[in-house]
């Protein structure tokens, strides 16, 4: 999956500052926490990468944004097929975990969980400690998971990628 491809195509349609709050940086962290969580919880790290570029690819604002999750779902519907593959059923899955991030407190599917953990886990970046009570899965309550996560959001961490791969310059 070309991930610099997808984000390219995401940047083109997205309204806010790139490297925001809610911004690439943001994406590459979330992208990184659900990768590592993956490993544990047996979740599709296909869907885990997808979920991370489009959860929050369709904002309009920073504050509150009822409905970003969901027009990030749809994006990501309009652009597979074109930008990277999914099956039907994976991509349904994919447009369930944009769709309910924000609002959604678990879900039976662990992949679904896996990225709503991958989120939550990078609320540092706003100044919020994730609490364990709203994560869902025994993976991201770790208290080690926790930390680690924690120390890189609050420390804004830019993963490698962002400047290497996607080629998103310092100084835009």
């Amino acid at each position: 999956m070309n991930t610099s491809a997808i984000v390219a195509e995401i940047l083109k349609g997205y309204t806010l500052h790139p490297r925001g709050f809610h911004g690439v940086v943001h994406w590459a962290r979330v992208m990184e926490n659900g990768l590592k969580l993956a490993e544990t919880t047996g979740a599709d790290p296909t869907i885990v990468t997808l979920f991370a570029l489009f959860h929050d690819s369709r904002r309009v604002s920073d504050g509150r944004d009822w409905g970003h999750g969901r027009r990030g779902g749809q994006l990501a519907r309009k652009l597979c097929g074109r930008v990277f593959d999914l099956s039907d059923e994976d991509g349904e899955v994919l447009f369930h975990a944009c769709a309910l991030h924000t609002e959604g407190t678990t879900d039976p599917n662990p992949t679904v969980q896996t990225c709503w953990d991958a989120d939550r886990l990078d609320l540092g970046r706003v100044g919020i400690r994730p609490d364990p009570r709203y994560l869902c899965t025994d993976a991201a309550r770790s208290p080690t998971m926790i930390a680690w996560a924690h120390r890189r959001a609050c420390t804004d961490h830019e993963p490698a990628i962002v400047l290497d791969e996607w080629r998103i310059p310092l100084d835009i």
